[in-house]
């Protein structure tokens, strides 16, 4: 079989580096540096590289020299006020880059998030790898009735397999016509018929479905990494892209402790109210009685508020 890209030796010579730095690091993030995450079955995320750390976003909030005050309890204090406040400048001050394994119908999800530097695996210029997503049968379900972009409700194990069948049976049949539009041979990745020519690269990947995998070097800064976790990590999110973005939400825990922590708190676990909402509360609070007909909402924003506060 054509051979893969083989990451260990490229991993390990690269762990091996030794540099010297007055920069921050953080010793959690510099102990799986470069090592891949794995993501859905074939996907993995890896930390190429950052710049900052809790104490560079503290430091560049008070414009200070150095680690700012060196008191915890003052920086943790003045994150929690940046981001309850939306102050969003010095979160912006960190960086990270990721390299990502994810299937394609994600990553065009994924790059409507237009605030990072991107650069994918070119397949005008290499071949895919034989490696196509197939979902986890308990994630196989049926179209939602009330979400038009959203699914809910298992199938039973027969019409689970057969929908495993025919994604399978497709992505390989799509590959097997993919390498023949190349002319090359699927094994040994040779030219397979010497009196004829294969097309060119960029057409042929137009054969390919979309849980073929791709890859990318991803580069964000936190502030607008944390915008889309607080989208992309959410329940509402769809389940591979949300695999994705709570890997990532678990290094950022390890990057930014502090930061993590008052995102959680004021941004991913936290509500926003509308000004009605907030008189709604307030009258609940002085012990009146709220319904879906006093409360000038519509259906569905009273139903979210229910769904919140009342039941």
């Amino acid at each position: 079989m054509k051979q893969k890209v083989n990451y260990n030796n490229e991993i390990k010579n690269s762990q091996d580096q030794k540099f010297y730095t007055k920069r921050a690091t953080v010793q959690a993030l510099e102990a799986i540096l470069y090592e891949p995450i794995k993501v859905l079955d074939h996907g993995f995320i890896r930390v190429i590289d950052y710049m900052g750390d809790d104490s560079a976003i503290v430091q560049s909030a008070r414009v200070s020299y150095g680690k700012g005050t060196k008191m915890l309890n003052q920086d943790k204090g003045l994150i929690n006020y940046l981001m309850r406040h939306y102050h969003t400048t010095p979160f912006e001050m960190c960086e990270i880059k990721l390299h990502i394994k994810l299937p394609i119908f994600i990553a065009r999800q994924w790059i409507r998030h237009r605030t990072a530097n991107v650069n994918e695996y070119s397949a005008r210029y290499s071949i895919l790898d034989k490696e196509f997503y197939l979902p986890d049968p308990k994630n196989i379900e049926i179209q939602s009735q009330s979400n038009k972009q959203g699914r809910e409700g298992t199938l039973d194990s027969n019409q689970s397999k057969r929908v495993l069948d025919i994604l399978r049976e497709d992505a390989l049949r799509c590959y097997d016509n993919y390498m023949d539009l190349l002319n090359l041979d699927e094994e040994t990745g040779e030219i397979k018929d010497t009196n004829k020519e294969g097309i060119a690269r960029e057409l042929a990947r137009m054969n390919l479905t979309l849980n073929y995998y791709t890859q990318w070097y991803w580069k964000i800064d936190l502030n607008n990494l944390l915008h889309f976790l607080r989208l992309r990590a959410d329940s509402h999110a769809q389940y591979e892209i949300r695999e994705y973005s709570n890997k990532i939400l678990d290094i950022v825990s390890k990057w930014v402790p502090y930061t993590y922590d008052a995102f959680i708190n004021y941004r991913k676990e936290s509500v926003n109210l509308s000004k009605t909402g907030v008189e709604i509360i307030k009258k609940m609070i002085q012990g009146h009685s709220v319904s879906e007909e006093n409360s000038s909402m519509s259906k569905r924003e009273w139903n979210e508020f229910n769904k919140l506060f009342l039941k």
